[in-house]
């Protein structure tokens, strides 16, 4: 079921009419009283009637807001032109907000795709497109928004490890875009079946669960340390390079294997130490 437009009509136009009508009632019953004919009033009272029926006809819409229209329970269409509007007065009238909404779950508990426990939670925008989908095709749209993006927000988190450990996977933390795209994606394909469009997705909360957080902590800072460690070694061996070969170019100082070897680990001792070294001074001479 696919919306369509409902019949309707502008609704300054008619309301003048119907005042008119009223005038025109009021009228005829005040003129068959005074001639005491009986069918004047009668006639009064029967186009005064007819003229509060035909008044429940008018309706409002507000913009960016839909009003959906059945007859006898059957859908007849939707209304979105804004302002008075009037249409058949038998129609029930139902109104749907076309605005743009959003939609913040909860934090889950969920397993990543290492099977690791993580806590993640999301925002959804999103807005109705298709008033007969929404109003038909599922019992409560708004329950509906609710409960499957937070079904796809499930799904979602077990496609993905929480952190890629420097493989260049993508993971939850370090593909953000790659993830809100996917997490778009599997929204709307839930979503779609109740006229409902996911403008964006995000994650807004993401982190370990407690349970395990302080041993992720540790693997992170463990793995931090042993990065920063790499770097500091990978310096150091190239400082080391150069002071041998710069000793070497410039005829400071003819230092054989030995020797090398000797300063080689005084400078890697100096330069990848935690602590300010404290220097000894050689009174002696370099041989023994």
């Amino acid at each position: 079921m696919n919306e369509t437009t409902a019949w309707s009509l502008p609704g300054i136009p008619f309301l003048l009419a119907l005042l008119a009508g009223f005038v025109g009632a009021v009228f005829v019953f005040v003129d068959g009283a005074s001639s005491r004919d009986p069918a004047g009033p009668l006639a009064g009272m029967l186009l005064f009637g007819l003229l509060i029926f035909l008044s429940k006809g008018f309706f409002q819409v507000h913009p960016n807001q839909g009003k959906v229209m059945q007859l006898f329970g059957r859908y007849s269409g939707t209304v979105r032109h804004p302002g008075l509007r009037w249409t058949n007065p038998f129609y029930a009238k139902r109104m749907l907000s076309l605005r743009v909404r959003n939609f913040e779950s909860s934090r889950l508990k969920v397993n990543d795709n290492d099977g690791n426990p993580i806590e993640i939670a999301a925002v959804v925008v999103w807005q109705v497109v298709d008033t007969a989908e929404a109003v038909f095709q599922v019992e409560d749209y708004e329950n509906f928004v609710q409960i499957q993006s937070e079904s796809a927000l499930r799904e979602m988190a077990t496609s993905y490890p929480y952190d890629s450990h420097d493989t260049g996977a993508p993971s939850l933390r370090s593909h953000g875009k790659e993830v809100n795209q996917h997490l778009r994606d599997e929204i709307q394909e839930r979503l779609g079946k109740a006229g409902v469009n996911v403008v964006e997705a995000r994650i807004t909360h993401l982190a370990y669960a407690q349970e395990i957080a302080q041993a992720m902590l540790q693997r992170q800072q463990a793995g931090a340390i042993i990065a920063a460690r790499t770097r500091i070694v990978e310096g150091a061996v190239s400082m080391v390079e150069m002071a041998l070969e710069q000793l070497s170019v410039r005829g400071v100082v003819n230092l054989d294997e030995e020797r090398k070897a000797a300063m080689v680990s005084n400078l890697l001792v100096v330069l990848c130490g935690e602590r300010g070294t404290q220097p000894v001074v050689n009174a002696g001479t370099l041989h023994h």
